[in-house]
C-alpha cells in the first residue's frame, strides 16, 4: 500500500510540468522569483544550484530580469523532471542557461541550472543563437519514437568515450555538434565523431528524457577538475543527430 501511495504522488503529466516551464520563463524575463517560489516543495526541498553549486534563489540570476530571444524545453513524465535552454542574445549581458526542474508531490523541489556568459569556454552568443533555433527539435511520429532507454544509453555511450576510447556510440549521420558557438558540419554527410578527448570522466550525471523529442539532457560534472556542464542530445532511429 505505501508503495502505491508513493507510485501515485510521484505521477506527473506533461500539462503539469509545462505549466512549471512557463512559471519558471515568466519568472526569468521579469526578475521575479515570489510565484516560482510558491511552487516550490519545502517539505523535500533539495536546492537552489547555479554552476553546480548551492546558491541562494533571492540574489541568483532569477531575480535579474533577462531578454529571452529563445527557449526551448524538454519534458519528463517518468523521472518528474523539465530540461529548459534560455538564450538571451543581447549586446549587454549575453546569456545561454541551461535549466533542471525536478518535481515531487507535484511541486519543484529542486533547481539546477548551468549559466554561460562572456569570457566562459566558447561562448559566442551570436553562433548559438543562430544554429540552435536552425536546428530540427519537430515532436517525432509515435511510431518511431525511441524507447526511453534507447535515448538514454546514446547519451551515456557519447560521454563515457570521453573517459572509454573503446566505447561504441550509436553516430547518426547527418550529426551536428553545437559547442558553445561552434557548430559542426551541418550537411547531409556531417558527423559528432570527431575531437572528443580522452581520460576526461563524466560524472555526477542528472538526466532529463523526452521520447515525444527523442531528446535527453544531461547535467554533469567534467573531467577532473568537475566544471558544471550540460549536454542535450536529439536521437533519431536510435542515432544521435544533435549534440
Amino acid at each position: 500500500m505505501l508503495a502505491l501511495v508513493a507510485s501515485t504522488t510521484a505521477h506527473c503529466t506533461r500539462s503539469q510540468l509545462s505549466e512549471a516551464i512557463d512559471s519558471y520563463l515568466y519568472t526569468q524575463i521579469n526578475g521575479q522569483s515570489s510565484d516560482f517560489k510558491a511552487r516550490f516543495d519545502n517539505s523535500t526541498w533539495l536546492g537552489y544550484y547555479e554552476n553546480g553549486k548551492k546558491a541562494d534563489i533571492n540574489t541568483g540570476i532569477l531575480n535579474q530580469a533577462l531578454a529571452i530571444t529563445h527557449n526551448r524545453s524538454i519534458v519528463d513524465t517518468t523521472a518528474c523532471a523539465t530540461y529548459t535552454e534560455v538564450v538571451v542574445n543581447v549586446t549587454t549581458n549575453p546569456y545561454v542557461i541551461g535549466t533542471q526542474l525536478r518535481f515531487t508531490n507535484h511541486k519543484i523541489n529542486k533547481v539546477d541550472s548551468i549559466i554561460t556568459k562572456p569570457g566562459d569556454w566558447l561562448f559566442n552568443i551570436t553562433g548559438t543563437a543562430y544554429w540552435t533555433a536552425f536546428e530540427d527539435w519537430d515532436v517525432i511520429p509515435e511510431s518511431q519514437r525511441d524507447t526511453r532507454d534507447t535515448i538514454k544509453k546514446a547519451a551515456d555511450a557519447y560521454l563515457d568515450l570521453f573517459n572509454n576510447p573503446n566505447v561504441t556510440v550509436p553516430w547518426g549521420t547527418p550529426c551536428v555538434r553545437l559547442e558553445g558557438g561552434l557548430y559542426g558540419d551541418p550537411g547531409p554527410s556531417g558527423t559528432c565523431n570527431i575531437g572528443v578527448p580522452s581520460g576526461v570522466p563524466m560524472t555526477n550525471r542528472r538526466y532529463v528524457v523526452d521520447e515525444t523529442l527523442g531528446s535527453v539532457d544531461v547535467l554533469l560534472d567534467f573531467g577532473q577538475s568537475k566544471w558544471p556542464d550540460s549536454h542535450q542530445f536529439r536521437v533519431e532511429n536510435g542515432k544521435i543527430r544533435y549534440r
